[in-house]
């Protein structure tokens, strides 16, 4: 759901190929499906054949968050006979301002299940399969075996690379979208058949330069603009209408509320793509070797936080997010330093030299290349939190 870098493009115009339907029709509709789907089957590009295709369909869905919750909802609408929703996450009072698959009664259940009732009670013909895992590169390859289009609303860059790679080697299409803050972006790749998400992006950002949705956040309503859009393009696939985004890159400004269009074009230089790998340390998540050393854990945290307030133990615990975010939620007794004060220089005069400092962010990306930033400028006693304030939340539960 995050992320807008600079893309790789190209300004050649190039005819698109004919591209066949991806289903084949399916058995007649009954009565009450000719009722459901009469406007779709007024259009003559669509007609009875083309939604017959659509109930035929099994499109995988990445994320029931921002972007997969209005693409989920007219995928349900329109007829897509299987949908499948892969996630691992439960619904927050937070995700409501944009997740519109989800409501107040939900807070707390996975949105697996969330999104499956609200499926069901749009359309209660579709067959909704859930995938409760993460997704990673011991289980992509066989998850999208079962597919034929595949919708990714991820919200990070590893899990974009993933699968654009699994796609590839599977021959499959997806439907790519983006979006931060007011901008969204949304293309279709197909290997087979044109670029894909690496001719766009050749390399990832390196990490922390472009913020994430829970980060940087988000216009509610730009994802509906995107997962509309997303939706349209994996109807056109199914059904074989019109020109598809494959060579394509759409970018929406919602604040202009202009649109405008990029070609891509594939890279004959880019290296074939062979296997998965591991996408973490392709995009600098994670180091190879991970130091252990940099790391406290939440519950060592908070036996440290009561020593400090007994008078055992004297530190610094630094909040290196952002203002609005120590607004919303803060660890008792930590102090606001923004990274980016921190990076350039501007906030080291406001750290204590020859005191213990404690790192913390959100999910420990941010602490971490504070971390690396404090160490090069000489201060030698310095760890971060293990998964930041979500780690800290949930040992507080």
């Amino acid at each position: 759901m995050v992320s807008l870098i600079p893309p790789h493009t190209s300004t050649k115009l190039s005819s698109q190929l004919a591209l066949p339907p991806l289903v084949e029709p399916g058995p007649p509709l009954a009565a009450a499906e000719l009722e459901r789907y009469s406007r779709h089957a007024l259009i003559p590009e669509i007609g009875l054949e083309g939604q017959r295709r659509l109930r035929n369909a099994r499109v995988l869905v990445i994320g029931a968050g921002g972007l997969g919750s209005p693409a989920l909802l007219y995928l349900a609408a329109a007829g897509v006979g299987t949908l499948g929703i892969v996630d691992d996450d439960s619904v927050e009072l937070s995700n409501l301002q944009r997740q519109v698959i989800h409501g107040v009664s939900d807070i707390g259940r996975t949105k697996l299940e969330s999104a499956r009732d609200s499926i069901l009670e749009l359309n209660p013909g579709i067959n909704v399969v859930l995938h409760q895992l993460r997704l990673d590169s011991s289980n992509a390859l066989d998850l999208f075996t079962d597919y034929d289009v595949i919708l990714d609303g991820a919200d990070n860059f590893a899990t974009r690379y993933l699968v654009n790679d699994a796609a590839a080697l599977l021959g499959k299409p997806y439907v790519w979208g983006s979006i931060l803050r007011f901008d969204g972006q949304v293309s279709v790749f197909w290997d087979k058949f044109g670029p894909n998400y690496r001719d766009l992006y050749p390399e990832p950002p390196a990490p922390g330069t472009v913020p994430s949705c829970a980060e940087g956040g988000v216009f509610g309503m730009l994802c509906a603009s995107i997962g509309a859009m997303m939706v349209t393009e994996a109807v056109k696939l199914i059904t074989g209408i019109g020109q598809t985004l494959l060579g394509r890159l759409l970018i929406f400004d919602a604040l202009s509320a202009r649109w405008r269009e990029i070609r891509i074009s594939k890279d004959p230089a880019a290296p074939p793509i062979t296997e998965l790998i591991d996408y973490e340390i392709f995009c600098g998540l994670f180091p190879a070797e991970k130091n252990d050393g940099d790391l406290i854990s939440a519950t060592e945290l908070a036996s440290r936080l009561a020593r400090r307030e007994r008078g055992e133990e004297n530190f610094v615990l630094v909040d290196v997010r952002e203002p609005v975010e120590f607004e919303i939620a803060r660890i008792p007794g930590s102090v606001l330093i923004p990274l980016a004060g921190i990076r350039d220089g501007s906030a080291l005069g406001a750290l204590p030299q020859g005191v213990p400092l404690i790192l913390h962010c959100k999910a420990g990306t941010r602490s971490a290349q504070a971390l690396a930033s404090l160490r090069a400028a000489g201060f030698a006693d310095v760890v971060h939190l293990d998964g930041g304030i979500d780690a800290w939340a949930a040992n507080d539960k």
